[in-house]
């Protein structure tokens, strides 16, 4: 008669032991499923800013005398940017920052050709390049917060695995941290955009 609760007990600890895990795993599966979702957020808002280089160079390139090696820099920096392929937010770090650096580098070449183009009264006069302006503008606003988006699913995700009681289990399950989008001094400021349109004095 006694074997019966001990019986029924050990089902209970035993339908635990399997609900827990199972709740536990699907939920750690939503969580990266989110962090995997706005990493594609970030890099569609990055492929934006690709996107709009092109004009932008034929714009700026069609200016007389315009430094021609500044031009080859933003191409070169576009193309770096190409050859980074993470089509999953990444879980090694290493990667991550490879795929920051390339995006920083594009983003001070953006920042030095639209300081050069400055000293160009008549390129910033057109409606073309005012209008890359503005959509660059709002493209670096966009990929800010999407980066900042990206963290905080991070910052769930990464807590998540490291909770009692998935950290007894998460990383035999697959589940490993995830980086961060990390500040970096060319980050600090979003390259400038907008130009002040107004004559020079004679």
């Amino acid at each position: 008669m006694r074997k019966t609760p001990i019986l029924a007990a050990i089902g209970i600890v035993v339908f635990l032991l399997i609900l827990v895990p199972s709740c536990s795993y699907n939920g750690l599966v939503r969580k990266s499923q989110s962090v995997d979702q706005q990493w594609a957020q970030v890099q569609s808002v990055y492929q934006r800013r690709a996107d709009l280089i092109p004009n932008l160079v034929q714009t700026v390139g069609g200016a007389a005398n315009f430094e021609k090696s500044t031009l080859t820099e933003v191409t070169n920096a576009r193309a770096s940017v190409g050859r980074v392929n993470l089509p999953t937010a990444p879980t090694d770090a290493a990667r991550l920052a490879e795929y920051e650096q390339a995006q920083n580098q594009l983003s001070s070449a953006l920042s030095r050709l639209l300081v050069v183009a400055e000293n160009y009264p008549q390129l910033k006069a057109t409606q073309g390049f005012r209008d890359l302006q503005t959509q660059l503008e709002g493209t670096e606003n966009r990929i800010s917060v999407e980066r900042q988006r990206f963290n905080d699913a991070v910052a769930v995700y990464d807590t998540s695995i490291r909770s009692f009681p998935n950290v007894l289990y998460a990383r035999k399950m697959g589940f490993q941290p995830k980086p961060y989008f990390s500040a970096t001094p060319q980050a600090q400021s979003v390259p400038q955009v907008q130009f002040n349109f107004t004559q020079p004095s004679r």
